[in-house]
């Protein structure tokens, strides 16, 4: 997972070198993270399904492998097309392994396990802000964007030769033996279809500070960039925290949507002051870090629930959310940029709290429904 999202991550402080090498702009350079995303999103949609129907060590071992060779492709690429068609191609890889990579870890520990070993897997994508990208600007100063891409390269690889020694002893089968897949049908029951769509809200909510934190502050207190690294070090080392917090509490609370809707409901409370009050730095980054500790804690207790699922469809469900995930990212990113055109960040607090408010609701809807 680490390696997954630092091959998107590691890129956001080049994108003005790499824009001037491919004689393209900064605007159509910044697009090859879209790009990345709408491919990650839709691979998973159907790796998923494909991985109850034919086992998932190959998208477990062929993904990230993938991954590798698409990101080695934008280290050579000349041509802005060249680095698009490889991103693009390295993000399909990305979505091929990692809902594969979701059930995998589900099948292998109990269910009152599971939201820590997610936890700790859902960490990894935090880790590649927290480390990956610091130490990618640090490392780029020598060897450039293009030698980054390799570093990134060589570390998915190490990824897929893990995955696959790991692999090679199968994860139990399920009490009664494995039964065929019964595809998407069979996989978007009521109960699931609440789960995803508590992920939207979820992702919503907290995409909106992890995508405009640092613009956010830019615009707010005029901070130059190079005083943003210790800052946003602190914001994503909330996400880690809550992440981890949010494991133990998914498999020590007796129902796990009544934590993802206290979790929710907390944030959505700070989403107000973080956005409105304005009285120094130090105390916006304070809220900042209390805003996503609280939407992180939410998340290992949405993916366990998701994963308590018969094994023949987890790897569905599982790709659905990341497909589901990438809609709420695409939401945050797109009404974001509307919102602070018309309001300007003021109008997050709202926005914010409405999200996570939502995802609460669909929560407890579905536990008295249940």
């Amino acid at each position: 997972m680490f390696a997954a999202s630092a091959s998107g991550t590691t890129r956001a402080p080049f994108l003005i070198d790499m824009a001037r090498d491919l004689a393209a702009s900064l605007t159509l350079t910044a697009n090859v993270m879209a790009f990345t995303s709408v491919a990650w999103g839709a691979s998973s949609l159907a790796a998923g399904a494909l991985s109850d129907r034919f086992g998932r060590r190959p998208f477990l071992v062929l993904g990230p492998t993938g991954l590798a060779l698409g990101t080695m492709g934008v280290a050579v690429s000349e041509s802005f097309l060249g680095v698009a068609v490889c991103a693009t191609l390295a993000g399909a890889s990305a979505g091929t392994a990692t809902g594969a990579l979701m059930a995998e870890v589900s099948s292998r520990v109990p269910d009152r396990q599971r939201g820590r070993a997610l936890g700790w897997v859902i960490a990894g994508q935090s880790m590649a802000l927290l480390v990956g990208v610091p130490a990618a600007a640090w490392i780029g100063g020598t060897i450039g964007w293009r030698g980054v891409n390799w570093c990134v390269a060589a570390v998915t690889l190490l990824a897929a030769a893990g995955l696959f020694a790991t692999t090679a002893r199968p994860a139990p089968a399920p009490p009664g033996g494995r039964k065929p897949s019964g595809g998407y049908r069979a996989a978007m029951t009521p109960p699931v279809l609440r789960l995803l769509a508590m992920g939207v809200a979820e992702r919503s909510c907290y995409g909106l500070a992890v995508v405009f934190f640092a613009t956010f502050l830019q615009a707010t207190y005029q901070a130059p960039l190079p005083t943003l690294a210790l800052p946003l070090a602190i914001f994503a080392l909330g996400t880690i925290l809550g992440t981890i917090a949010g494991g133990q509490l998914a498999d020590r609370l007796p129902d796990r949507r009544v934590t993802f809707a206290g979790a929710m409901l907390a944030a959505s409370a700070i989403a107000v002051p973080l956005f409105l009050w304005t009285g120094g730095m130090a105390g916006s980054v304070a809220l900042g870090f209390a805003f996503v500790f609280c939407a992180a804690v939410a998340r290992p207790s949405l993916m366990a629930a998701l994963a308590n699922v018969p094994d023949e469809v987890r790897g569905t469900v599982l790709g659905l959310n990341v497909t589901s995930a990438s809609f709420g990212w695409l939401f945050a990113a797109s009404l974001g940029g509307l919102v602070i055109a018309t309001f300007g960040f003021a109008g997050f607090a709202p926005l914010a709290a409405g999200f996570g408010v939502l995802g609460a609701v669909l929560a407890l809807a579905g536990r008295r429904s249940a």
